[in-house]
This record gives C-alpha cells, structure tokens and sequence, in this order.
C-alpha cells in the first residue's frame, strides 16, 4: 500500500483532499505539511470502501451517549449495507481479488514488493506459512519457522524460489495442457453439475438455519406467555430468553454469511465456464510473476526433501 502511494505521489495525481480543492469542492484544510500527498492509510480504505462496487454502506459509527457528541465504532455485522445503490467503477471479480488479497495480509519486502510467494506457500507438516530469507550471497529461500518454537513442533521444511518457481510453472503448464484437451462440452457439464450440486448444499444451509430461527423465535414467543401466566419468574425468563435471543442471534449471523456464498456462487453461474479462456491466457508459461500467482493458486505445500 506504501509502494502505491509512492506511484501516485511520484506520477503527480492528487490524493482527494488536492482533487476536490483544485476542482473548487467542498473539503477540509489540510493543517498539516504534506497533506495533499497520498498515504497508506489512504489507499487502505479505498481498497475496503465498497462505494466502488456499487454498495451504500452506512452505521460504521455510533453515538456513546445522548450527553455527547463522541462516537464509537460499530460491529461489522451490525452495518446498514444497500447493494446496488448506483453504478459501480470497479468489477466484482476485481474487487473479490483485492479482498482476498487483503485478508491473507502478505507482506512486502523493504524494496516495497510482495515476494513471488508470499502467504501461499505452506509447510506440508505442520500447515505453517512459510517465510521468506536471504542468504549471504543473496539468494531468496522459503522455509518454515514453526521448527525453531519447538523441537518436535515440525521437521522442517524449505526450497530455494527459483526450484520452487519452476516446478510450479511445469504443474501449472501440465494442467493446462490436461485441461484444454479435455472435450470442451464435458468440460462445462461439469462446472456446472459442481455449481448446482454446491448451490444446492449450501441453500439446504440456509433451510437448516431458518428452520432453527423460527423454531428460537417461537421459544420465545412462548417464554414470554408462560411469563405472563406465572408459570416462569421473571428472572429465569429474562435468563431463557437471553439464550434463546444469543442463539438466534448467531443464526441469522450464520444466514447472512452463508447467503453471502450463495450469492457467488450464482455469479458464477451467471457468468459460466469462463476457465477456458483464462488458462488459455497462461499456457506455456516461462515466468511467474505475482499476479499469476494471484489468479492461478489457491496454496502450495511444500514438504521435506525427499532423500535421493
């Protein structure tokens, strides 16, 4: 993200504070030197703000008291989100990308680029992420640090980037090879038999999860009555009921994100079988660089040497 804001800044674009001033827009004087230069913290949030695919997000900040006028942060799940609120600037398949990006948190090295590798290699032991290192002569190597916590935490594993870059590319360029010979029809039978038979299971989730909603709101509908009729005190209904509320809670969470999957999965349903015209785009593959690793691979694992 620095190495962006380092681009921008080098190519004269200005940040959004020296845009709305230049074209005569409301916005706040910068008070301090240098605040029309773009920053981290800056190209961080745009990279989450989902008004660039078209959604009103609303309710980040909540009042702390009606005595004052500080606010505090909300929970994520408690946001107001407006899908499709107006026209989107960046596509979803983009978008998607950025966000895994932004979760696996890859690191850049201090030049302000992100290893080959980095955050998709793992140790076939233990499952730990493997780190980048250096050696005297300045040759990069991944290997697993868990083996250093303890000693029988991890036999250890690690491989020099270029071996690793190179059978990587054989493995990417074989499966290419495999797939584009295999008979385009029966190919897209297929993905879509995998997409219906995942649509499925995961709206059978969903059925699951309501059924289980109703079943915790009609507990409480009948709390209350046995309330009212003195069959429950008071204090072991408001203890019922607070459980029965937590529960149900987190099953409206589990719907909303289990929707949420649902929904990508149509997208691609929608879309088709677009797998072709991707590979085709890297076959025959000499060199790798991130954004191949980027679109291309889930995870590696990387086990120990194999004694010859």
């Amino acid at each position: 993200k620095t190495a962006i804001a380092r681009i921008l800044n080098d190519r004269g674009i200005p940040n959004p504070t020296e845009y709305k001033r230049l074209h005569g827009l409301r916005y706040k004087q910068p008070k301090t030197q240098n605040s029309t230069l773009w920053r981290y913290f800056a190209i961080s949030d745009m990279l989450v703000n989902e008004i660039y695919i078209g959604n009103m997000v609303q309710g980040k900040y909540g009042s702390v008291s009606y005595k004052t006028k500080q606010n505090k942060p909300i929970p994520k799940d408690q946001w107001i989100r407006v899908e499709g609120t107006h026209e989107p600037i960046i596509e979803r398949e983009l978008w998607d990308r950025v966000q895994s990006m932004v979760t696996e948190k890859a690191k850049p090295f201090t030049v302000g680029t992100v290893g080959l590798f980095a955050r998709k290699a793992r140790c076939m032991n233990c499952g730990y992420t493997m780190r980048s290192s250096k050696t005297s002569d300045g040759r990069r190597y991944l290997k697993c640090s868990c083996r250093h916590v303890s000693k029988d935490s991890c036999i250890g594993s690690f491989i020099s980037i270029p071996k690793l870059e190179k059978a990587v590319i054989d493995e990417l360029n074989c499966l290419s090879r495999e797939y584009l010979n295999k008979d385009e029809l029966e190919q897209k039978v297929q993905f879509n038999n995998n997409l219906q038979e995942q649509k499925k299971s995961v709206e059978n989730e969903i059925s699951i999860y309501e059924k289980k909603i109703s079943e915790y709101t009609k507990g409480i509908r009948e709390l209350y009555l046995d309330k009212v009729k003195g069959v429950l005190s008071e204090s072991d209904y408001l203890d019922l009921s607070k459980d029965f509320s937590k529960e149900k809670e987190r099953l409206e969470k589990l719907v909303a994100d289990t929707q949420k999957q649902l929904d990508v999965i149509e997208r691609k349903m929608q879309a088709g079988d677009n797998r072709r015209q991707l590979i085709e785009q890297y076959t025959n593959l000499e060199h790798l660089d991130r954004e191949i690793v980027e679109i291309l691979i889930d995870y590696i694992l990387v086990g120990k040497k194999d004694p010859v």
